[in-house]
């Protein structure tokens, strides 16, 4: 690994130490939308003047609700019936991923097309992670969605860091070793700085130990399964893994060398859930 990565590496990792780093902040609009949810005495209704104050936020998760996986007989068309629909806990979710969207922006151009890179992973992965979730799993639908949206949060602040170092910046391969051996670190700093609950805090520390094999599936095995599987077809390192050897496949009942793009119904509904976050 270069100098250059290494000194990186080593002053992002003592200003987490130090509390110093400076961790990106929800949006408020998210902020919001969580603490109605917890509030044991909000209505759909107070969690729809949260919501609908943001128009973009509004017509997301209208869009959702009408998406064909969520499709219901009659198309809705205003937030209080799409919440009504979709529930709180999980519009909370949901509002809370969408929302971040907004974050993975940049001044500087380079820094601006390598967020979007990010969270357009991001949303291919959390899509995948709604179908693996609803077709294998127990687990929460909108939980397993959220984890896949923020399980790369932490490149964020590594990102802002390097926007204002032009060496970092002007170092593409440096970056990216920095990327890789601190963002799973970061991501889980930042996440439970958030106060998210530990089972999507623990996340992105933990979705990249292949071997990692827990009592009972949960969301980690499905972010992990996930990304393999968006990396089909690809000459990425993870397609030249073992499969059979990541214990995530066996829990969700999944066999390895199965496409899941292969399986019509599976492929269009995964189509579906990445476009319903698009």
């Amino acid at each position: 690994m270069s100098k250059l990565a290494d000194k990186v590496q080593q002053e992002l990792i003592q200003a987490i130490d130090n509390d110093e780093l400076v961790l990106p902040t929800l949006p408020e609009v998210a902020l919001r939308v969580r603490e109605t949810a917890e509030d044991p005495n909000a209505s759909i209704q107070d969690l729809t003047k949260v919501i609908g104050n943001d128009a973009a936020l509004t017509a997301r998760i209208i869009k959702v609700v009408n998406s064909p996986l969520l499709r219901t007989n009659k198309e809705i068309t205003d937030l209080q019936m799409a919440i009504s629909r979709l529930g709180i806990n999980y519009t909370s979710n949901l509002a809370t991923g969408l929302a971040m969207e907004q974050m993975f922006q940049a001044t500087s151009d380079v820094v601006d097309r390598k967020m979007r890179e990010v969270w357009n992973k991001s949303t291919e992965i959390a899509g995948i992670c709604h179908v693996l979730c609803r077709h294998y799993t127990r687990l929460m639908p909108d939980q397993a969605t959220l984890a896949g949206l923020v399980h790369q949060i932490g490149i964020l602040p590594i990102l802002t860091y390097a926007e204002e170092h032009n060496e970092l910046l002007a170092d593409s391969i440096s970056l990216n070793h920095v990327i890789e051996r601190i963002h799973p670190l970061v991501g889980d700093h930042i996440l439970r700085a958030w106060e998210f609950p530990e089972p999507i805090a623990a996340v992105p520390s933990q979705y990249l130990d292949f071997g990692r094999n827990s009592a009972r599936p949960d969301y980690i095995d499905i972010v992990q399964v996930a990304t393999l599987q968006s990396y089909l077809g690809s000459e990425h390192p993870y397609t030249q893994l073992d499969w059979s050897q990541v214990p995530a496949f066996a829990k969700l009942g999944l066999d390895p060398n199965v496409d899941m793009q292969a399986d019509e119904d599976l492929s269009a509904a995964m189509e579906a859930a990445m476009s319903m976050l698009q």
